[in-house]
C-alpha cells in the first residue's frame, strides 16, 4: 500500500505542477512571455509584478507560493500619477499569467476610481 502511494506521488505529482511565464525584468508583456517555468512545490501560483515610475515600466513574472503572492498583492499600490506597483496572482491553469502585464491599466484605473470614491464619501 505504501509503495503504491509513493509510486502515485512520484508519477502523478509532476503532472499537476503549474506552468508559468517567467522573466526577470522586461518592459513589454510580449518580451516577458518568452520564458516559461514549471513551478515546483510549494510554489503553486503564477505572480506578475508591474512597476511603473514615470515613463519607465518593469515587468517581472515568476512562480510563487499562494501566501507570498497574496501578501505582496495586498501591499501593492499605485499613486494618483500612475506610479507604483501592481501584483497579479493566478492559479487557474498553465500559463495563466499570459496577460498579467496587460491588465495593469485596468487595475490602476480601478484603484484610482476606488480612491476617488473613498475621498468623496469621506467628505
Amino acid at each position: 500500500m505504501l509503495l503504491g502511494l509513493v509510486f502515485l506521488f512520484l508519477f502523478v505529482s509532476p503532472a499537476l505542477s503549474l506552468k508559468c511565464y517567467v522573466c526577470s525584468s522586461t518592459t513589454t508583456n510580449e518580451e516577458c512571455n518568452s520564458g516559461t517555468q514549471e513551478c515546483q512545490a510549494p510554489l503553486d501560483t503564477c505572480m506578475t509584478i508591474i512597476d511603473v515610475f514615470g515613463s519607465s515600466k518593469a515587468i517581472v513574472k515568476q512562480c510563487a507560493s499562494r501566501a507570498t503572492c497574496s501578501g505582496a498583492a495586498s501591499t501593492a499600490s499605485v499613486d494618483s500619477n500612475g506610479n507604483g506597483n501592481t501584483i497579479n496572482c493566478c492559479r487557474g491553469s498553465n500559463y495563466c499569467n499570459f496577460n498579467g502585464a496587460d491588465s495593469v491599466g485596468v487595475h490602476s484605473t480601478l484603484l484610482l476610481l476606488t480612491a476617488a470614491v473613498s475621498l468623496l464619501l469621506s467628505r
